[in-house]
């Protein structure tokens, strides 16, 4: 080939190159455009929205106030265990149910739920609405209570520890009934120990914030018909709402327990604890409903004790915690070290009958190497200074209880 011929099919080719790019370049140019007018138009609808809505959102800023917070929020107050609504016009009453563990049952167990909740909501003749509401376990008031029950505990260690003790000393009892009193002690220490090693494992249990724990709420609703009529007090309409409502979550209450199902009626600082709950999810864990009426802050005036007054009641209270533990620790050495001296002392008394028992012991493990006659022998012997040993002893006694006479008669 020669390079004339080269160079036109080189020129043919850049020429078919350079039309495919054009023609892919056109492409690229009808796609962007269409791209342009499809943005444009999404654009026009979002500004078309955000104008209607910056005109609600400033009909809403001017009109803020008292009234749209309570509307948000949905109710107007709690009163007699009700939820009140809409200026007095409709009431809710909320019942707290257990959950029960449907899937560890057997299949009989299951159908005999399943026939239990279609019964309850055969006999239903209104409307109900089931609320769910998860929370953390919060284990702090159980801790309260069981620190209040071991301290009680540990007075009565302390009581049991001191009377045990007047016991040993005044040498008025028994052996039986001094290892009887011992044995409470005893008793009384282990349970001691028992509640304290509770209160640190529920404290070590409260910190992991993971624990979860489900709430399942059947809310009923009442709209009176006597709320149209302006003769009725408003105080006779919520006493007619409650017996109204108080008769439903009865008969509902009664019929949930076909299924296994307990519940109760929420009464109005748990009505309070519940909507606390919905609405403060964040802060709930953190700053409890309890601990927020504790601190009174729905009143208007509260008047704060004197600081000084204050820190000597702490220091009161810590006083008389520091000087019970201190006595507890030195009633048990105590009672540990005179537990020691009477072992001892029993054990002195006993040595020879210890010693005499343990000789005979090792005279019968030895028998077959000295011989069953040497090792009966040996065994009377030692009986034998036993009994003599017995025998002196009494004379012993028998002379020195005669002196004392003697004396007594002189």
């Amino acid at each position: 080939m020669s390079s004339d011929q080269m160079t036109n099919l080189l020129t043919n080719v850049l020429f078919i190159m350079l039309g495919v790019l054009c023609f892919l370049l056109v492409i690229y140019i009808v796609l962007r455009i269409k791209e342009g007018k499809s943005k444009k138009q999404r654009e026009t609808d979002i500004l078309g929205n955000t104008k209607s809505s910056s005109k609600t959102t400033e009909k809403t800023t001017v009109e803020y106030s008292k009234k749209s917070i309570f509307s948000f929020m949905k109710f107007d107050k709690i009163e007699d265990d009700m939820i009140i609504r809409k200026n007095g016009t409709k009431f809710l009453m909320v019942i707290e149910c257990q959950g029960i563990n449907y899937d560890l049952m057997s299949g009989i167990e299951k159908n005999s739920v399943e026939q239990g909740f279609l019964q309850f909501l055969n006999t239903l003749k209104h409307p109900i609405q089931i609320y769910t509401q998860t929370r953390t376990v919060n284990l702090g008031s159980s801790i309260t209570q069981y620190k209040e029950r071991l301290k009680v505990i540990e007075n009565r260690l302390v009581t049991k520890q001191l009377e045990y003790n007047a016991k040993v000393n005044s040498k008025q009892y028994t052996d039986a009934q001094l290892i009887k009193e011992r044995l409470e002690v005893v008793r009384e220490r282990n349970l001691y120990e028992y509640g304290k090693d509770i209160i640190n494992n529920t404290e070590r249990m409260n910190l992991n914030k993971n624990i979860l724990r489900r709430h399942y709420y059947i809310i009923i609703a009442h709209t009176p018909e006597e709320v149209t009529n302006q003769n009725i007090e408003k105080s006779e309409i919520r006493d007619i709402a409650f017996n109204e409502l108080y008769t439903k979550c009865q008969s509902a209450i009664a019929s949930l327990s076909v299924c296994g199902l307990h519940g109760k009626i929420l009464n109005s600082n748990e009505l309070a604890e519940l909507l606390y709950m919905a609405y403060n999810r964040d802060d709930a864990d953190i700053y409890q409903l309890e601990q927020a009426l504790n601190a009174r802050y729905d009143e208007l005036y509260v008047t704060a004790q004197d600081v000084l007054d204050k820190r000597m009641k702490v220091l009161d209270q810590k006083i008389e915690e520091e000087a019970i533990k201190k006595a507890n620790e030195k009633l048990e050495e105590v009672a540990e070290e005179r537990e020691k001296e009477r072992e001892v002392r029993k054990k002195e008394q006993d040595m020879q009958a210890l010693i005499d028992k343990m000789a005979k012991m090792l005279i019968d493990e030895n028998e077959e190497l000295v011989g069953t006659e040497l090792a009966q022998g040996a065994k009377r012997k030692i009986e034998e200074e036993n009994q003599g040993k017995g025998g002196e002893e009494n004379e012993e006694k028998q002379t020195s209880t005669t002196r004392r006479k003697k004396k007594i008669s002189g």
